[in-house]
Formats: structure tokens, C-alpha cells, sequence
């Protein structure tokens, strides 16, 4: 085996590798002796198959798995001796292969980039800013009447009031087509909030303005993508008999209300709201101390970048910000994305940022457990009700995916190293002040 350096530009690197052809044989030979003892052929006994005739039988085969095991073999020596790390999968290709036939070297090329040095960064240098708030009256009484308000009743409108949106109306229906009654298409005394979407679009439309004791019939027609297939597509008639008409009322912050949220009396529900929303400020201001670590550590560091990771990651970003400006389209369907410099820029502190964090997680031995891993994993496994069972095995079975939930935690576990170690100062402010620092976040 023989390698020579054809590229050494930056971090990019080339390499041409020669696997001679005698080396290649005796990797064959040595497989056949190994396997010969095993093997039995019409008119040998076992283990007595001549070599001559193995080799006919099964050397082009042994080929193969030979050449791909010494190609592998070569990468890995290099990488090992080099101690070059490749920024993502090497380039590798047999440049003869067109021509290569039984005695001939295998010729192979590889291409990559590697991943840079990265220098030393003293984080107890690095001056941090904790904001601390604490959830004050006002803060527990503004939760609480949000509280209220998802959990609303309904009151009745006066006799002969009009039903509004937002308005609950109880009603009597039956829907038709073509004049049959169909399965599922019939309720009493059922509740709907006018501009809840809950019903066929153009039903609920129908009932705005209706007052109680009124009948009607409200037309619509099925979406033909509907899930019955008998009703797809067809026209529908739905005699409605309207018997209330109700206005959205807050329900009262009393001990019911929080019994309704799991707590057992009003007191106790306004200590789990204080420890709640404190929990949420701990969370933005964490979020602005790291962004203030991120902009400390950028300035202080200053490497080469693999070109191929900042274009993949420039890329990802126009792609990312042309779907949050474009949210009706799915997918891929829709013209190339071209970067810009902007994305470009963008594309470069994430790179460095990211390396930098790895180094830092590696060299300090960082790791992510199982049981961190597992609580992940559960914790997005509740997105999918009924389903997680599925969910936890295609984590297990797709390493992809296993990467994505577990690249955050790891960070996570990196940023708390460095906010142990860097020099940090605790500044108590209200909660307007923290939403500023948030909203200067989101503007950058």
C-alpha cells in the first residue's frame, strides 16, 4: 500500500492511494486457506478442495470484499496516523476501475476537508450577566385570569339576542344527503362555539346571527378529501333547531377554578403559578445569558472553517427562512433556494460556534446519558398520544434521529460547564426588562 499527498490546500486534502496487486492476492489466498477446511465440493471430500479450484470457484467474489476491505483499511490507517478529523464523509473513488482487471493495482482517490484546530478559549475570562425575576402579585393575577379564560363558561343571552362569534349555541341537528339521513350526522342538545372550526367548513357561518328557537337549514358540502368516502365530495342539508344562545363568560378565580387545574384550593393554585412562571423567566434569561456567552466566545476565537460544513449550513438557513416567509408551502416543492451573504455569515458563527462547543464537550469529557437520552425521547414521544410505543422504536432503529434529539442536550450540558466557569453576576430586574432583553434576542 502506498499513499501520496495530491492535495493540501487550507483544510482540504487529497489523497492518492495504491493497493498493489500482490497484496491484493494474498488477502485472497489467506481467505481461502482460512475457509478452505469448511468447504465441500462434488467429488471432494471436506476440507480437500484443491486451492487452484477455490479460487476459480470463489476468488473474483473474495475480490471484492478484499479490494473494499483494504481501502477501508488504508483510510483508516491514514486518519489514524494523520490524526486528521474529516469534516463530513470522505470522497473516495477507484480511478481505474474502468480499465482494472485481475493483476492489476487498484488505484484509488480521496478527498476531504478536515476539521480545524481549535484553540484554547478561557472561559473564567468570560463576563456574564444572570437576569433573576420574581413573579410579583400582579404577574400571578394577569396568569390567573388567562387561567380563567381558557377555562370559560357560558351564559345565557338575553331572550332574542343574536348569536355572535365566539358565541356557544345548543342545538338540535340532523344532516341529509340526497335526502337519506347518514350515519354520524344527527346530535341533540350539542354545544358548538361559533368560530371554532369544529364543523364542516361554511356550517358555522351559517348559524352567525341565529336566536334561540329558531329552525333553519344549513347547506354545505363535504371537502373531497373527507374521511368517509360516502359523504366526500356531496352536498349536505342539516335541519338545525337552535334551543340557546350563550356569550362567552370568564370563569371565577376561586377554589373551583383551581380544583379544575388540579389544585386543591385557590392558594395552592397561586403557588403553582408563582413557581411556574418563575420557571418560564429562568428559561428566557438562561436564553439571554447564552446568547451573551455565544457573543463572548465568537469574539475570542478565530479559525479556519471547512468550506463544505458552512455551505450545507448556509444552505439550511435560506432554506429555514424562506419557509417561516412562505409557511403555505410544504416540502421541497418550490424554485432553488440561492444563499446570500448574509446567510453566509450567519452559516459561519453557527459553524464555529458548533466546533467550538464540540471541542469543549469532548476535551472535558461531556456526555449525554442514557437515562438523559431516554427522558428525551419521552419527553417528545408525548407529541404523538397513542402512538408512543412506535415513536420510541423508530428513535432506536434511525440513528439520524437519535443524533438530532440528542445534539441540543449535549449543548445544553456544554453551556452549563461554561456558565459554572465563567465569571457571572446576578442582576435582579422585572419582568418588562427581561421581555426587552428577550425581544433584542429575537431582532438580532
Amino acid at each position: 500500500m502506498s499513499v501520496t499527498e495530491t492535495l493540501n490546500e487550507g483544510l482540504k486534502r487529497g489523497y492518492k492511494m495504491v493497493v498493489s496487486a500482490a497484496d491484493l492476492d494474498a488477502k485472497v489466498n489467506e481467505k481461502l486457506i482460512e475457509a478452505q477446511p469448511e468447504v465441500e465440493l462434488k467429488g471432494f471430500r471436506k476440507g480437500k478442495v484443491p486451492m487452484a479450484l477455490l479460487k476459480k470457484q470463489y476468488g473474483d467474489r473474495l475480490m471484492g470484499e478484499v479490494m473494499q476491505e483494504a481501502i477501508d483499511g488504508a483510510m483508516s490507517g491514514h486518519f489514524e496516523e494523520s490524526g486528521d478529523r474529516p469534516a463530513q464523509q470522505p470522497q473516495v473513488q477507484m480511478t481505474n476501475q474502468e480499465d482494472w482487471k485481475e493483476g492489476d493495482d487498484v488505484e484509488v482517490e480521496m478527498t476531504y476537508e478536515k476539521l480545524p484546530e481549535i484553540p484554547e478559549v478561557d472561559l473564567k475570562g468570560i463576563a456574564l450577566e444572570k437576569l433573576v425575576v420574581k413573579a410579583d402579585d400582579s404577574d400571578i393575577d394577569d396568569a390567573l385570569k388567562s387561567l380563567a379564560e381558557n377555562a370559560q363558561n357560558f351564559d345565557d343571552r338575553k331572550k332574542g339576542s343574536k348569536a355572535k362569534d365566539g358565541d356557544q349555541i345548543v342545538i338540535d341537528f340532523l344532516g341529509k344527503v340526497d335526502g337519506e339521513a347518514f350515519d354520524g350526522g344527527a346530535a341533540e342538545d350539542y354545544p358548538l362555539v361559533l368560530g371554532s372550526n369544529s364543523f364542516i367548513p361554511g356550517f358555522e357561518e351559517q348559524l352567525v346571527g341565529v336566536k334561540a328557537g329558531e329552525e333553519l337549514e344549513v347547506k354545505v358540502a363535504f371537502p373531497a378529501d373527507y374521511g368517509a368516502e360516502n359523504l366526500a365530495g356531496k352536498d349536505a342539508v342539516f335541519e338545525c333547531s337552535v334551543k340557546a344562545v350563550k356569550k362567552p363568560a370568564a370563569a371565577k378565580i376561586d377554589d373551583e377554578l383551581a380544583k379544575k387545574y388540579g389544585a386543591e384550593d385557590l392558594a395552592a393554585m397561586k403557588v403553582q403559578v408563582s413557581e411556574r412562571l418563575e420557571e418560564e423567566y429562568k428559561g428566557a434569561a438562561r436564553a439571554v445569558m447564552k446568547r451573551g456567552l455565544l457573543d463572548a466566545l465568537d469574539k475570542k476565537v478565530s479559525f479556519g472553517l471547512p468550506d463544505s460544513l458552512v455551505e450545507a449550513e448556509a444552505s439550511q438557513i435560506a432554506h429555514q427562512l424562506w419557509h417561516e416567509e412562505n409557511p403555505d408551502v410544504e416540502g421541497h416543492d418550490h424554485p432553488e433556494i440561492e444563499t446570500t451573504d448574509e446567510h453566509t455569515k450567519l452559516a459561519e458563527r453557527r459553524v464555529r460556534l458548533g466546533l467550538l462547543l464540540a471541542e469543549l464537550g469532548q476535551k472535558n469529557e461531556i456526555e449525554v446519558s442514557d437515562a438523559e437520552m431516554t427522558q428525551a425521547v419521552m419527553n417528545q414521544a408525548r407529541q404523538y398520544p397513542g402512538q408512543e410505543k412506535e415513536f420510541f422504536e423508530f428513535v432506536q432503529q434511525n440513528p439520524q434521529m437519535r443524533q438530532q434529539i440528542q445534539a441540543p442536550l449535549f449543548e445544553d450540558k456544554v453551556i452549563d460547564y461554561a456558565f459554572e466557569l465563567a465569571d457571572v453576576s446576578v442582576k435582579e430586574v422585572d419582568k418588562g426588562q427581561l421581555e426587552k432583553a428577550v425581544e433584542a434576542l429575537e431582532e438580532e
